[in-house]
């Protein structure tokens, strides 16, 4: 894997439709480890993963890596709250992309196979990947994701409207590949999922980072109102 970390964001905000819908933020991640983007519906978690991902260009400010931009784009991934299905068999999906960046063809679709079998869908290598249900299309996005070894992984909600045996299967995916080094930085609605992955936590609300703390420290004592009040429940105006 390729250091990229520090990942830094210097005064960035993201304008759409005439509007700054993020920012200005400013944050450094690095280390190893899983930050968890929370903050109630409409606050910025999606734009801000994609800003820090590269999907959105900052209007302002900057987005800075350790490495060179080319290098950071090619040693990252991004999974979808919803799968992105490629028009081709299960086990092609996977495979896609070592073969876009050069792996041959066989042993591309051997590595597949192998992720294929850690995801439990070897069953459905020839299946078209339309064909899966919700919890195996995300494993399947998942195992695509990881197959070349990101050094960062984004991630944007990618358990939602999964049940909770598919929510284990790929919490369990996302901790063996934090364990394996890859650097986890994911937005989710679930606060036990939360409790369960982070290391560290940004609350994001009203397009601003309130809070970006340890996870213990979050949790037991978050510092704004506005995160006291999402943390029992409560509507946050």
């Amino acid at each position: 894997m390729v250091d990229l970390l520090p990942l830094t964001v210097t005064e960035a905000s993201v304008r759409k439709g005439g509007r700054t819908i993020l920012g200005p933020v400013s944050l450094s991640l690095s280390g190893p480890g899983t930050t968890i983007l929370l903050g109630p519906n409409g606050a910025g978690k999606s734009t801000l993963l994609r800003l820090m991902h590269g999907l959105d260009r900052p209007a302002s400010g900057s987005v800075s890596w350790a490495a060179p931009r080319d290098i950071a784009h090619l040693h990252q991934a991004f999974v979808f709250q919803h799968a992105i299905l490629l028009r081709r068999s299960v086990l092609d999906n996977i495979a896609y992309p070592l073969i876009a960046h050069g792996t041959p063809r066989k042993a591309a679709r051997d590595a597949a196979c192998d992720w294929l079998d850690r995801i439990g869908l070897t069953a459905h290598a020839n299946r078209a990947a339309n064909t899966l249900s919700g919890g195996e299309r995300q494993k399947m996005a998942m195992a695509r994701a990881l197959i070349r070894e990101p050094s960062v992984l984004f991630l944007d909600e990618p358990c939602s409207n999964l049940d909770g045996q598919a929510t284990a299967e790929i919490e369990a995916l996302l901790q063996d590949a934090s364990a394996h080094g890859t650097r986890l930085v994911m937005a989710t609605h679930d606060l036990g999922q939360a409790r369960r992955l982070a290391t560290d936590v940004l609350f994001v609300h009203k397009g601003k980072v309130q809070e970006h703390a340890p996870a213990t420290s979050f949790f037991t004592g978050p510092a704004t109102q506005e995160a006291k009040a999402f943390l029992k429940g409560d509507i946050v105006l």
